[in-house]
């Protein structure tokens, strides 16, 4: 059996010998809905043909690209030396548009342009990405690099002078009080070898902020690491002024600057803070820190032995050497970056002990810059509680949960027998030479449970699936609106410009098949040689419309209904995790399938080929940055505005 790809809390065996149509086989009901459709559904009949045809013809493009390819290589210059990476100097920040512009001249000014990277770019490493076993690097790309000066933190600085970054601590908050949150270069040592790295108050994750639900805190920021930031508050609806987005709502923090910010929680549960400014180099660094808010029901979620965070993200590593950033723009623009050192709250390996019977509730969050986790516990009996911004109107058994960058969910496991539960990313691979798939699991920890039983027993709390009446109530307020034709309707997509000529060849091949989610970086070296300047990512809208010339309103206390369709005929066809600032929504339906068990959300995957049906709560007024969540698309422009219209709401005047 072959683990394949699921739904935010799912996972199942592929069942090569069944050809049912998708919606027999896994219908779109409960939690499932939320999230990831499995790719069962996808390879079905039909489907399955496509994918098989597709890797036979990939099979043979690559060879012929193999040997045409050569040529080209044959002809590069010679590589300069490599040399040790640029100061930080002028390392800009992700900015805002000055002013609307005619995004289609900007792609057809260097579309001619496919083959200009060569050896006189700046970039000064030589290929650093280590390809994955059996997968060969194209002669055509082999020499060349991405056309962005490389960069990490704290060039010229030692280490040895640098604080060792700590865990994370909980910083208890109650009404009114203030923290002082300075982002700050520190030294991590990781698998035995030292890097300069970014962290909140010296912390990895950062500190830990718990306050009570309606709380309002006063947050001073102080920059302290080399590179301009901002502090976002991912998934708190709070006032507008203190959402974190440079040229939108604030300007950016400058290097030895400093920023106040009033948050205030009007929801419980799991949320999380990080940098709006270069996302792929502050926040893949370290910059990350979650915020947990207590409801004042003392019987919100059922009783629990002991309450864990894990904090899932991952690093490009090879050898001893930290993958290093573009400095005036994100690398790795197609994929996003996808690391070889998976991390949980900081560290390689996660570990627990636990006494048999014990129930541990896991608050969940995936901070990666791209990569998509399955995760599970070794078979140990999981249900899922909460979702990013709200619970579940119903718990429900799952196998795994599924969690898209910027995700969060919370899940109650059970370890009801001694031993040892592997904690584990179970996914299934792509190889796009070959046009293969295969099972791949990554150990990241592991749960070791003794034989003394957990005192007080919440066994039979555990088995009872819990029905959230209140959750339900406020749901069944905008049910009206499930139905109604959308307001606004989205396109994601993508547009190219000066790729080398081997990449655009391949990738023109690469597209007779796709998978619904992408669960690791199946073509390293076209990644890594993409960057921002040549792979612009789009949001585009019913009117044709892209990006940030999109002018999306909605008067505050309406109910919006967005429409997001991921084109599986694009460039390079994969998921888009889409959050939307200061806002909660609802995924009523995807591909046409109504969702049974709903749960407020921030974030929502939308796989290759699938239309997503979301229901917007616009009750925040202000300017709302819609975007998606990998870093690097991010970076490469896939962002928008939703304009909130009301009275006081802190947003720009219209």
């Amino acid at each position: 059996m072959t683990r394949i790809d699921a739904d935010p809390r799912e996972l199942f065996l592929a069942e090569s010998t069944r050809t049912r149509t998708r919606h027999e086989r896994f219908p779109m009901t409960g939690a499932r809905a939320q999230g990831v459709v499995p790719s069962t559904e996808r390879f079905a009949s039909i489907r399955d043909i496509r994918v098989f045809a597709g890797g036979v013809v990939l099979r043979m493009a690559a060879g012929l690209l193999l040997a045409c390819s050569s040529l080209a290589s044959a002809q590069q210059k010679p590589k300069r030396p490599p040399t040790k990476p640029d100061s930080m100097g002028g390392m800009p920040g992700m900015r805002m548009p000055a002013a609307k512009s005619d995004s289609s001249k900007k792609t057809k000014s260097k579309a001619a342009a496919h083959d200009t990277m060569s050896m006189d770019m700046p970039h000064d490493m030589p290929m650093p990405v280590p390809m994955p076993k059996g997968m060969p690097m194209i002669p055509g790309l082999v020499g060349l690099t991405p056309p962005v000066t490389s960069f990490l933190p704290g060039s010229g600085v030692d280490p040895k002078r640098l604080p060792l970054a700590t865990t994370s601590r909980i910083t208890r908050l109650k009404n009114g009080d203030t923290l002082d949150l300075t982002a700050q270069l520190v030294r991590r040592t990781i698998k035995g070898h030292t890097f300069v790295m970014y962290a909140f108050n010296g912390q990895v994750p950062g500190p830990l902020i718990r306050v009570p639900q309606n709380a309002t805190i006063t947050v001073r920021f102080h920059n302290r690491i080399d590179l301009p930031s901002t502090v976002h508050w991912h998934g708190v609806r709070l006032d507008n002024r203190f959402d974190g987005v440079p040229g939108l709502t604030q300007d950016s923090v400058r290097a030895g600057g400093d920023f106040v910010y009033t948050v205030h929680f009007p929801d419980a549960g799991i949320y999380w803070y990080h940098p709006h400014v270069r996302e792929d180099i502050e926040q893949a660094m370290g910059l990350y820190g979650n915020v947990l808010v207590d409801s004042p029901e003392h019987d919100y979620y059922a009783p629990a032995n002991r309450e864990q965070m894990l904090v899932l993200d991952d690093l490009l590593i090879n050898a001893d050497t930290l993958i290093p950033f573009g400095k005036e723009a994100p690398d790795f623009a197609l994929m996003g970056r996808v690391g070889n050192v998976l991390t949980v709250n900081g560290e390689p390996r996660y570990t627990l002990r636990a006494k048999r019977g014990e129930v541990v509730r896991f608050f969940i969050t995936n901070v990666s810059s791209s990569r998509t986790y399955n995760l599970s516990f070794g078979g140990a009996p999981t249900k899922v509680v909460a979702g990013d911004v709200s619970r579940f109107e119903r718990e429900e058994r799952v196998p795994s949960v599924v969690l898209a960058p910027a995700e969060r969910y919370v899940v109650d496991v059970r370890f009801e027998s001694s031993g040892k539960y592997a904690v584990v990313n179970a996914i299934q691979a792509i190889n796009h030479y070959a046009g293969e798939f295969s099972p791949e699991v990554d150990t990241l920890g592991a749960v070791t449970v003794d034989a003394t039983p957990a005192a007080p027993d919440y066994a039979k709390q555990f088995a009872t699936l819990r029905s959230n009446d209140a959750v339900a109530r406020d749901i069944e307020r905008f049910r009206p609106f499930f139905d109604k034709p959308p307001d606004k309707t989205l396109t994601l997509t993508v547009a190219t410009n000066a790729l080398p000529l081997a990449t655009v060849q391949f990738m023109n091949v690469d597209t007779a098949y796709y998978a619904p989610v992408e669960w690791v970086d199946g073509m390293p070296d076209m990644n890594w040689l993409s960057t921002s300047k040549q792979v612009r990512w789009i949001l585009r809208d019913e009117h044709g419309k892209e990006n940030m010339d999109i002018d999306w309103h909605a008067q505050q206390g309406s109910v919006v209904k967005l429409r997001i369709f991921n084109d599986p005929k694009s460039f390079h066809p994969m998921q888009h995790p889409i959050h939307l600032h200061g806002q909660r929504m609802l995924v009523v339906s995807r591909d046409g399938v109504p969702t049974k068990n709903l749960v407020w959300k921030d974030t929502a995957i939308i796989p290759v080929g699938s239309t997503v049906d979301l229901l917007i709560d616009a009750s925040n007024p202000g300017d709302w940055m819609l975007h998606c969540h990998i870093a690097e698309h991010l970076g490469a422009g896939m962002m928008t505005v939703l304009h909130v219209d009301g009275a006081g709401g802190g947003g720009k005047s219209r």
